[in-house]
């Protein structure tokens, strides 16, 4: 079987093997790749996103992440403009990542979009799933989130340091805990008087 093949059964939903060769090896070049984003760092961010653009499967215009980035394979990821990653990100992204413009990550987030099997004997010879993740635009991801397989987190949304994501959270809400609830919506009592 193809990775190509092998890509297409992740992104489907259904159960595939996570020990094939091409997997196995698709995780190595994809660390090689990665390592060689995060040696970049002080280079000019031109220079930077030429690798990242190799690593991942679209990037938007002035994304960054901090040292260091971490990806399962990279090519399940879709980041959009104005995206920032605080230190040590990690992306799993079996089940593909989508990330709108202008969302901010705080240091140690961390997506896992795949997921091992839950009866033993299968977990052992390599079963796994995964499901999609989807962040809108004007996300902020406090530090240490986790966010799980088949979450969505809706345009202007925050989510609180340290939350775990298992479900679905809605637009212009502000959502924390293990597991994350939805705390308050985000309102106009919310501005301040900053000006830029």
């Amino acid at each position: 079987m193809t990775l190509d093949v092998q890509r297409e059964q992740i992104l489907s939903g259904r159960m595939y093997n996570d020990l094939t060769d091409e997997l196995v090896q698709a995780r190595q070049q994809t660390v090689l790749l990665s390592t060689e984003y995060n040696t970049s760092f002080g280079q000019p961010q031109e220079q930077r996103e030429v690798i990242l653009r190799r690593l991942l499967k679209s990037v938007g215009r002035d994304c960054h992440f901090e040292p260091t980035f971490r990806c399962e394979f990279g090519f399940n990821i879709s980041v959009g403009d104005f995206f920032y990653a605080n230190f040590d990100c990690v992306m799993l992204d079996g089940g593909g990542i989508t990330i709108g413009d202008h969302v901010l990550f705080g240091p140690r987030v961390g997506i896992y979009t795949s997921n091992h099997a839950i009866d033993a004997a299968e977990r052992a010879a390599g079963a796994c799933y995964a499901k999609p993740v989807t962040i809108g635009d004007n996300v902020w991801v406090g530090g240490g989130v986790t966010i799980n397989p088949g979450v969505s987190i809706g345009a202007g949304s925050i989510i609180g340091s340290g939350s775990v994501v298992t479900r679905s959270v809605p637009s212009g809400v502000i959502a924390v805990g293990t597991p994350a609830r939805v705390l308050r919506e985000i309102t106009d009592a919310d501005k301040t008087d900053y000006r830029p």
